[in-house]
């Protein structure tokens, strides 16, 4: 989704940087948990919406609430790793974990499975449509507190309507595209690739990482190019 030809958002972000990260190398980290206490499900931290929130909590409570809630480490090794006292860590923990829960979105229909045949049926009608560049078939797929996000713009495009509105900027009847699937922060995500008509070759136009509800999409991120060589994605396609 490219920012200049972007209608203007309907709502501001607050995030200023996110990055996603591939579903590989994250679950090396998750092998590398110290225990099996963690209190937060694996799936729900490496998300892109507890990074987004994550970001906005001050520093000490950000690093006191990966630590022990997303690694696993008790209090006493916090407070080691950190110089601080085992109550300071407390404290820090119990702030946070306010602070993350007030700034994140509010509970969904949760998402299908990874892989599963539910999550594979919302994947198909997703690339079907963008792929055909059918405004109206993607729209159908949004939730109703659908959020369009591109990091690096100014805001976010909340809601269909809205959502609409950018869809309708970047599929424009000279332009084609192709998704490439792969996974980031455990989502569904997409290589995009747009087509120059002069040559036929498809060129790299960023990443779409997906945040599925139920059986809807509840969020899209745009991403730019400098992330493909995370994924091994190439920057053309034939």
């Amino acid at each position: 989704m490219p920012i200049g030809h972007s209608p203007e958002p309907n709502a501001t972000s607050d995030v200023m940087w996110l990055e996603p990260y591939p579903d590989l190398l994250l679950e090396r980290i998750e092998d590398a948990a110290p225990g099996p206490d963690v209190l937060v499900e694996a799936r729900e931290a490496i998300s892109l919406a507890f990074v987004a929130a994550l970001q906005l909590l001050p520093p000490r409570q950000r690093a006191v609430l990966v630590l022990r809630d997303v690694l696993g480490f008790r209090a006493k090794e916090v407070a080691a790793m950190l110089g601080a006292s085992e109550e300071s860590v407390s404290s820090a923990l119990k702030h946070a974990r306010v602070n993350l829960q007030t700034r994140r979105p509010p509970p969904a229909d949760p998402p299908p499975a990874p892989n599963s045949q539910a999550e594979h049926a919302i994947i198909r009608r997703l690339v079907t449509a963008y792929e055909a560049g059918d405004v109206a078939a993607l729209v159908a797929l949004l939730a109703e507190d659908v959020v369009v996000t591109t990091p690096l713009a100014a805001g976010q495009y909340v809601g269909p309507a809205a959502a609409k509105r950018a869809f309708a900027a970047i599929f424009a009847p000279d332009r084609s595209y192709r998704l490439v699937d792969t996974r980031a922060n455990g989502q569904p995500a997409f290589g995009v690739y747009v087509r120059d008509p002069a040559t036929g070759v498809f060129h790299a136009n960023g990443m779409l990482v997906v945040t599925l509800a139920g059986d809807r999409i509840r969020a899209m991120t745009r991403f730019d190019n400098s992330v493909l060589a995370k994924f091994g994605l190439p920057r053309r396609l034939p």
